[in-house]
């Protein structure tokens, strides 16, 4: 199975600017555990996760006061859409991350999750054997 066949298609894309609280206000509403940031002053795409967030929190930073820029990977690996699914998983186990965004001939057209890698080999709510 290949990457665009896991991948979630509706990205959640943040500016520089936006709170930590604004980020985690639409990354809650939209269910995701991370967002694509881009700024065009940096030069790139970069990735908020969740743990960003609470790593800032952690550390007593506001969420009110902090913007993503602060916090945004912005040293990304990027995924294509026709890597295999065990290319994703190795990316993300080798880089200690659970998100990859996906580039399409330089543009963004996904993000593939952990998540999205079980749910693709284990089938959906499958029931425990019962011993």
């Amino acid at each position: 199975m290949l990457v665009r066949d896991a991948m979630s298609t509706v990205i959640l894309t943040l500016g520089p600017a936006h709170t930590l609280r604004q980020a985690a206000a639409l990354m809650s509403a939209r269910r995701v555990g991370a967002a694509v940031v881009l700024d065009p002053d940096a030069g790139g795409i970069g990735i908020l996760t969740e743990r960003d967030i609470l790593n800032s929190v952690g550390l007593g930073q506001s969420p009110d006061a902090e913007r993503t820029h602060a916090h945004t990977t912005t040293d990304v690996v990027f995924a294509a859409p026709t890597w295999t699914l065990e290319e994703a998983a190795r990316a993300m186990a080798h880089g200690g991350f659970r998100h990859l965004i996906v580039l399409d001939r330089g543009e963004v057209t996904g993000i593939v999750s952990v998540r999205d890698i079980i749910r693709s080999w284990v089938p959906a709510r499958e029931p425990a054997p019962v011993p």
